[in-house]
């Protein structure tokens, strides 16, 4: 059996409803890729906390990664305390306390502005401990398809364009940032590469280091590995050896979990709705945000197969509602509902809304033993309100 099929056949069989099942043998599948990406260009690969932070599999993660990237001083902690190696970190803007906090779990402070710089530049230069620090910039060239995921959309708050830089003092500033892309290919890298060279090309040879952001799907079966090497290496040649980041907080997740739900009724509705122990809103926002439909095993498009079930969350959100899909037989109460890919960005945006319990978590080991990691329950829910 591979480590697909024993994921959902431990999910079905033994994992608590509602509740995420993370494989340690999907995530291994991942690192290798990863790894490879790393042994070919000699690039630094980061997880990015924001997209995938189950810190019970740290110990695996941090064989083959380079450290972490967080987005303020929660998740800085996390990696300080969790993880164990660099910690790299960017946030659209910075609060006296922000930095009070970073100043003692950071590596690498990114920051949005030059004006955030000149704040805090200070600070960090007494720091007592190194940190480098860098700029985002912003390249101006979208490729993203999803508006909500632009940041180089007209009016984005997110980085510095090259007018912004003109006469800029930038002593003190080691590294550029850019974060463009959004579950994308090697292609739309190449294309934002062009842009950063033709706009800030003078001031990369400057630079200790680049960092190329999030957004690559480097895991993904049809990704174009070979073109991301390459691209690599002919950046680090044509800029003296500088040192490439990646942050790809998908590609480190990609397809190593799922979601467990059952079905707790039947509304006899045209198509009937099955209503989940699960909500998208709560549970799995990106469904609604960005919009998208998860897949669910063991089941299809409308038409694949006879009955047709709309499955809809346990919130009292109108909208709350997944998707219509296609099962070789009717569903009831009681059965289970496994949707695919749920380890990235799911545990991390999970909400409360509605007093609805938070899903529990489980690994599946190596050894194909199911450990609970996490039960959630009402002091959940109430020690975040008050």
């Amino acid at each position: 059996m591979d480590a697909f099929h024993a994921l959902i056949e431990a999910s079905l069989r033994a994992a608590p409803s509602p509740s995420f099942v993370v494989s340690e043998a999907l995530l291994e599948k991942n690192l290798a890729v990863l790894a490879r990406v790393k042994r070919e260009t000699g690039c630094r690969v980061l997880l990015a906390l924001k997209g995938f932070a189950m810190f019970r599999v740290f110990p695996l993660l941090r064989e083959a990664l380079d450290g972490v990237c967080a987005s303020g001083p929660h998740e800085a902690r996390l990696g300080r305390e969790e993880f164990g190696k660099a910690v790299h970190t960017y946030a659209p803007a910075y609060s006296e306390e922000d930095i009070e906090a970073l100043l003692a779990t950071s590596d690498h402070l990114v920051f949005n502005s030059i004006a955030q710089w000149r704040r805090f530049r200070a600070r960090v230069a007494a720091a007592p401990r190194p940190i480098r620090c860098g700029l985002r910039i912003n390249p101006e060239c979208s490729t993203a398809a999803t508006p909500l995921y632009d940041p180089c959309a007209p009016g984005s708050r997110l980085g510095v364009t090259r007018a912004e830089l003109e006469g800029a003092e930038l002593d003190g500033i080691s590294g550029l940032h850019f974060h463009t892309l959004c579950e994308q290919n090697a292609d739309a890298l190449e294309t934002t590469l062009a842009a950063v060279e033709a706009r800030f090309g003078d001031l990369i040879p400057r630079m200790a280091w680049m960092n190329f952001g999030g957004g690559h799907h480097i895991t993904r079966a049809d990704y174009e590995i070979d073109r991301l090497i390459g691209l690599v290496r002919g950046f680090r040649e044509r800029f003296d050896g500088i040192e490439v980041i990646l942050e790809p907080g998908e590609a480190v997740a990609l397809d190593a979990g799922v979601l467990v739900a059952t079905v707790l009724d039947v509304v006899k509705t045209a198509p009937p709705v099955a209503i989940l122990d699960v909500s998208a809103t709560a549970h799995m926002p990106d469904v609604l945000e960005m919009p998208y439909r998860p897949r669910v095993v063991q089941a299809g498009e409308p038409g694949d197969s006879p009955y047709v079930f709309r499955l809809g969350g346990l919130s009292c959100l109108a909208g709350d509602v997944i998707g219509d899909y296609a099962f070789p037989r009717p569903l009831g109460v009681g059965d289970r509902v496994v949707f695919e890919d749920m380890a990235h960005y799911t545990m991390v945006k999970t909400t409360t809304f509605n007093g609805v319990r938070l899903p529990s978590i489980a690994l599946l080991r190596r050894d194909g033993e199911l450990e609970i990691v996490r039960r959630f329950g009402y002091a959940d829910y109430r020690d975040r309100i008050s």
